[in-house]
């Protein structure tokens, strides 16, 4: 019998041609972004419907966000521009009075009462801190104030005025913290002077500055009795500040501060 060779089955692979598949992708390109677009549209029909629905607030907070950067305009120009001139201005004469002030010792108390009150119709740094207090002249004219007052003896005025005092100058600043620690202290409120020099020292370090408001906290730290305060504060001198004027003499302080420690 002849006999026959059974061929093993294979199994036939379907073949696709180059623009077979780019039809393909074609098909899922489109269906993709077509799937996009609708998202899209459902989302600007969401936004057109909600918009619909509250275009009275919305209008509402953009008319008043609107009113409030036009009021500022107006303000700043028409109102806190000219007003700023104007404190200027009337600061100049009691300025002047307060630095003849300063430079001289004939009639110095006659001199600071003039610039503190004015005369001939020319304000006084009293009523421009009062009159012009939101301007840069009128700030300056609280710390004037402030410092003819300390320099007169009249210290809770004085605390008044340059508690009121602000700056973005860290000198200043400074002078002013420390000036009212002096004059607490003048009227014998240790605990407020004591607050101040520290707030004064703190402030930014200066190698004036710092060290001779710490060495002011130090002797007032003694006087209430915080030793190991003073102490601190004292050794703050040594270690930082030992080229300083209060550097050069604050071994003593030391050794009186570690005395009272130990009793």
């Amino acid at each position: 019998m002849a006999t026959y060779k059974k061929r093993g089955g294979k199994v036939r692979k379907e073949k696709f041609t180059d623009a077979d598949d780019a039809q393909q992708i074609n098909y899922d390109g489109e269906s993709t972004t077509q799937e996009v677009f609708d998202a899209l549209d459902e989302t600007a029909n969401k936004s057109e419907q909600w918009l619909e629905k509250n275009q009275k607030p919305v209008f509402t907070v953009l008319a008043i966000a609107l009113f409030v950067v036009l009021a500022f305009f107006v303000y700043n120009k028409f109102v806190k521009a000219p007003k700023e001139v104007t404190a200027a201005n009337e600061l100049s004469y009691s300025k002047q009075h307060f630095f003849d002030a300063l430079n001289t010792t004939n009639n110095v108390d006659s001199l600071y009462t003039i610039a503190l009150n004015g005369i001939d119709g020319n304000y006084g740094l009293v009523d421009i801190a009062k009159k012009y207090g939101s301007t840069k002249a009128g700030n300056l004219a609280n710390y004037m104030a402030g410092m003819a007052y300390l320099n007169m003896n009249d210290y809770q005025k004085a605390i008044n005025h340059l508690g009121k005092f602000s700056s973005e100058d860290e000198l200043l600043s400074i002078e002013a913290k420390g000036n009212m620690g002096d004059a607490f202290a003048d009227i014998d409120q240790p605990n407020e002077a004591l607050d101040y020099y520290l707030k004064a020292a703190n402030l930014k370090d200066n190698e004036f500055f710092t060290p001779m408001y710490l060495f002011k906290a130090g002797n007032t730290a003694m006087e209430l009795g915080k030793f190991d305060a003073a102490l601190g504060y004292f050794e703050t001198i040594k270690n930082k500040y030992s080229k300083s004027e209060q550097g050069k003499k604050i071994d003593l302080y030391i050794n009186r501060a570690k005395h009272a420690t130990r009793n």
